[in-house]
This record gives C-alpha cells, structure tokens and sequence, in this order.
C-alpha cells in the first residue's frame, strides 16, 4: 500500500496564509453588511392595507383631490422608494463584497504561494548542502546572504557543524592513518626477528632467546601504543567518573614515583581541587611530568606548579631543553607529531595528546608555548570544582596546601 501524498511546506503554508486571508475578509464583509443593514430609513413604516393604496389610486385619478391624503400617499411611497434603496443596496454590497472577496482572495493565494517559496529558498539550501554533505565530501556550504534572521542563524550554524564535522573526519582519517602506520612498525620488527632465525638453520637457544626478548619488546611497544589508544577512544565517550582530585596532591605523588634521571625539579603546589577522574588525572599529569623528563637536557630544570584562579584550577609544567619554534607548539597536541628534536626519543606521539584529550573531557583546555631560553612550557586549566558542603557523593583525594618542593635524583 503506497503512502497518501502529502502536502509539501510550500503548499501548506500558502494554504494557511490563503485560510486566514479568507476568514478575515468574510469577517470585514460580515461586519460591514450588519452595520450598513442596521441604518434604518427614517421613518420607516409598515407594509399599509390595500384599502390605503385603493385611496391613494382614487385620489390621484380624482379631479378634486383631497390634499391631505395626498401627502400621506407622497410620504408613504417615498418611504416604501427608500427602503427599495436600502435593499438594493445591500443585496449589490453583499454580492461584490463576495466577488471582490474571492478574487483577492485568490490574488492572496497567488501572493501566498510566491511569499512561500521566498521563505522557504533557505530551507532549500541548505538541504542541498545536507544532500551534498558526506564522509568524503564536507566542504559543501550554505554561506547564506542576507538579513540575520531565524533563517540566517539556521544556516549559519550549519555551516558550523559542517566545520566542525570536516575538522573531525580530517582528524580521525590522520589519527587512523598515523595509528596503521605506528602499529604497522612493532609487527614489522616481529616478522623480521622471526624470519632472520627461521632464515638461519644454525640457529642457537641463545638465538632463539634474542628473537623472544626483540619480540617481547615490540609485543610491549604494541601494548602501549594500543592502551594511549584506548584512552583516547575512551575520552570520547565523555567523563563517567566525578570525585573531587586536588592537581597538587596528584602532582606530588607522581614527583615521588616518577624516574626522573638527573633532572631538578622546582614545584610549587598548591590547592588545585578538580572534579574528574582520579586515573585521568593522574595520566594526564604522569604524561606532563614524563614529556618533560624524556625531552630535556642532560642535568636540566623541571619547574612545576598548581593553584587555582577566578574558578579555575592549572598544573603548569616547564623544561629546559633544545629551543622549539611557535609554529611546533601550536601542533604538539596533535597525534605522532614528532618533532625534528624529538625523533630519537622513545615514544609514541601520544604523550600530549592524551593530555589535551583528558583536559577536554573535564571542559579544560591545554596550551604549550616555547621557552625563550630553549624548551617547553605546557599549562592545563580544569575548571575547579565546588566547593559547597552540598556537594555530597563525591570523594575528596587533595589536601589543603601542599610547600613548595625543590628535588634533585
């Protein structure tokens, strides 16, 4: 059973304006036929007896009429002349009230119809653009001109999405690509470990043993590649978990546990509550702490600190190291992006983009910006959480001040 056609937005909306157009018009010929049938002649009288009528014909056939008889047959047909006119009159109002009525009506329809598609050629548009629009194909826009109305913001904000849609598929094709590419290079070192030995028919325990360490090696290279993945797939889903985490108590207990070679580090915490997860924090901050022992100099500074600031709470983490240019800051929060510096580092590109990932999922945003001596200086600012009594439920895992802390390993 094939569906009922149904009125397009066009059709519907020139019918409604038509509907109304004609209910108002029926309404002024209403009105204008009461009032003008309400006037009454002045002194209007009754339909008078045939007899009276026989009079008035004898009177005036009469050679001696009676005068006074006379003038009540004048007033009397004058009055029954008026109210002819009265009635002529109306029954003429009300039929071209009606005729004029029905044409203007029909001028509205006209009018109705060509007001509709005028109205609607936005709409068009932009469900072009939407037809347009794909996964492989988002540059298609509506780019609509003409006065800010509700159909300007419409398409405005379409344009938007479709911005913001082009930005993400440009990011998760990278982010795959880059992914294959760094997942490609742990199998790669496998298979080559394994044909050298199979390759080799004098091959020794001792052989075998060095094909299973490369291979173990690789196998954890894969493993923590593909866990930074997780996370990240993981933030997208949004925070599940809400508990108050001071960034200073965090900060600390990395400090404490985090290898950090020679480096000397300079911290200043101080109260820095949050609501998130605890385990994100913690990554967020063991990831800030990790970039900036892996890429600093031999013996180099690490300066970190926390606090918070008009309802928002940072971690800023700052190292020495080889001088960086604005334009690779900007760009260190991407996925694999090595910079030139950094190519002979161990890692996977990863670091700093769990840290922007995790800071965003908790409305925070990370920013990076070089060090004029050589360097990275990198700041997360979380908004803080309440800190009402009323906020019950959630766990409170930071201190009130943590001192300053100046360590060398």
């Amino acid at each position: 059973m094939s569906p009922r056609p149904r009125l397009t937005v066009r059709a519907r909306l020139t019918v409604l304006y038509t509907g109304l157009f004609a209910v108002c018009g029926a309404i002024v010929v209403a009105v204008s036929y009461i009032l003008v049938a309400r006037v009454e002649p002045q002194g209007q009288s009754q339909q008078a007896p045939a007899s009276f009528l026989a009079r008035c014909r004898s009177e005036q056939l009469s050679p001696h009429p009676d005068d006074r008889i006379l003038a009540k047959c004048n007033t009397y047909f004058q009055l029954q002349g008026a109210q002819h006119q009265r009635d002529l009159t109306l029954s003429h109002l009300l039929q071209y009230s009606l005729i004029t009525l029905v044409v203007v009506i029909a001028l509205a329809a006209i009018l109705g119809w060509i007001a509709a598609g005028r109205a609607l050629r936005p709409v068009h548009r932009i469900t072009a653009a939407a037809r347009a629009a794909s996964e492989h194909n988002l540059s298609a826009r509506v780019a609509l001109r003409g006065p800010r109305d509700e159909l300007y913001e419409l398409a405005e904000t379409f344009d938007e999405m479709l911005d913001r849609l082009q930005a993400t598929f440009e990011g998760q094709q990278r982010f795959i690509a880059n992914a294959s590419h760094e997942l490609r290079t742990p199998l790669a070192v496998m298979r080559a470990t394994v044909d050298v030995v199979l390759d080799n028919p004098d091959s020794t325990p001792d052989d075998l043993r060095e094909m299973a360490t490369d291979i173990r090696a690789a196998v954890d290279h894969a493993e923590h590649l593909i866990g930074a993945l997780l996370i990240l797939a993981r933030n997208e889903r949004g925070l599940t978990v809400h508990e108050r985490v001071d960034l200073a108590t965090v900060a600390e207990d990395i400090l404490d546990t985090a290898d950090l070679g020679d480096r000397r580090v300079h911290a200043t915490l101080e109260l820095a509550v949050i609501s998130g997860d605890p385990v994100l924090v913690e990554r967020l901050v063991a990831n800030l702490v990790d970039n900036a022992v892996r890429y600093n100099t031999a013996a180099g500074d690490i300066w970190i600190s926390t606090g918070s600031v008009a309802g928002s709470s940072h971690i800023t983490v700052l190292n020495t190291g080889r001088p960086i240019s604005p334009a690779d800051a900007e760009r260190i929060f991407q996925p694999f992006q090595r910079l030139n510096d950094r190519a002979s580092h161990e890692g996977f590109g990863l670091g700093l983009t769990i840290v922007a990932s995790i800071a965003a999922v908790h409305g925070g945003t990370a920013t990076a910006r070089p060090r004029d001596d050589g360097g990275l200086s990198i700041t997360v600012t979380i908004p803080s959480a309440g800190s009402h009594a009323h906020d019950t439920g959630i766990q409170e895992t930071g201190r009130t001040a943590v001192p300053q802390i100046d360590r060398q390993t």
